[in-house]
């Protein structure tokens, strides 16, 4: 199919000596766990519901780092329209999308695979649309994806802040924090496509990693894939289809001192069908200044800037990211 990125010619070489591999068959050997359902209407309710409701989603973020939401806002017209666009942009000729000006989007904008890898290990067998939404202005008005990833990032947008001041407050942290540094234009979408994959045992859809955000609301199909660590074992993720998976981001455990735990995630490759989701990343301005709010401080301030500019180092030298333990204070 000419819309297909060409994994098995680039990464040819991988795929052969992959052969001389043992398969990891851990990564469909794991038990399956419905993460916390909170129902957000009860924010809206008295205040003993609405008191209910926030101890839920801080003891989720506390004890899961991830929990899912219903009656969140986003209204499903607007996700079953955000699932068709996906559908209909990832199907395109992959020429088209490999175009330097995709979408009249941002340079590699559009992206596949791991140019930098070294190992079938750190090839992702998918295809993103990484999307600022500082970009969208710029995308053709008559595009119809336009309009729903602007719908999307609006409502998204309301929802993650809504959900960053209710765990601030939690913490002692004062809620304007995010007002003032988080500007609806510092954040971005990632739409995801995750075809068939002919190796499923030794490549994985996404490779493991944690969130370099503050929060991540994600929006998936029920095909299935994600997994998470939890207590050093992986789980992998129950779809339910009428909710929006949350997920705690490294920047949110640095201001929490820990309290909030970024937890590592994987996306394992589908075998039978494609797979599709969309992700909201809630981040902060470049300069916003991150720091502990409770004593002992555990890592030192830093910016975005200077935190994703150490991630673009440990990858180029190491290969990973190493993240949050490069900012930890000494003892």
């Amino acid at each position: 199919m000419d819309y297909e990125p060409p994994f098995q010619e680039t990464y040819k070489n991988f795929l052969q000596n992959s052969f001389d591999e043992s398969e990891d068959k851990n990564l469909f050997m794991v038990e399956e766990c419905e993460l916390p359902l909170i129902n957000l209407s009860q924010l809206n309710l008295e205040q003993l519901e609405r008191d209910k409701c926030i101890k839920e989603i801080a003891q989720a973020a506390r004890q899961w780092g991830f929990f899912q939401v219903v009656n969140h806002g986003v209204p499903q017209d607007i996700l079953n329209n955000l699932q068709y666009e996906q559908k209909m942009v990832f199907h395109l000729p992959f020429e088209k999308k490999a175009e330097e000006k995709f979408l009249n989007l941002s340079t590699n904008s559009y992206r596949w695979g791991n140019p930098e890898a070294t190992s079938l290990k750190q090839v992702p067998w998918s295809e993103t649309l990484h999307i600022s939404l500082a970009d969208i202005s710029r995308m053709d008005k008559r595009n119809s994806l336009r309009s729903t990833i602007d719908a999307f990032g609006t409502t998204a947008s309301t929802l993650a802040q809504t959900l960053a001041e209710i765990l601030a407050q939690s913490l002692g942290i004062e809620s304007n924090f995010f007002r003032e540094n988080c500007p609806p234009k510092t954040s971005y979408i990632r739409m995801n496509r995750y075809p068939k994959c002919p190796l499923v045992s030794k490549v994985f859809g996404l490779v493991p990693h944690s969130d370099s955000n503050l929060l991540t609301i994600l929006y998936q199909d029920q095909v299935g894939g994600l997994q998470l660590m939890k207590d050093g074992r992986w789980f992998k993720v129950k779809p339910n289809p009428k909710a929006l998976i949350i997920n705690i981001g490294d920047l949110f455990q640095a201001l929490s001192n820990d309290v909030f735990k970024s937890i590592k995630h994987r996306v394992v490759s589908p075998q039978e069908v494609e797979r599709f989701s969309a992700a909201y990343f809630y981040c902060p301005s470049n300069d916003a200044v991150i720091q502990s709010y409770t004593k002992p401080a555990m890592y030192r301030p830093f910016t975005l800037r200077e935190y994703r500019q150490q991630i673009q180092k440990d990858v180029q030298d190491t290969g990973d990211k190493i993240g949050l333990s490069r900012f930890l204070l000494s003892e």
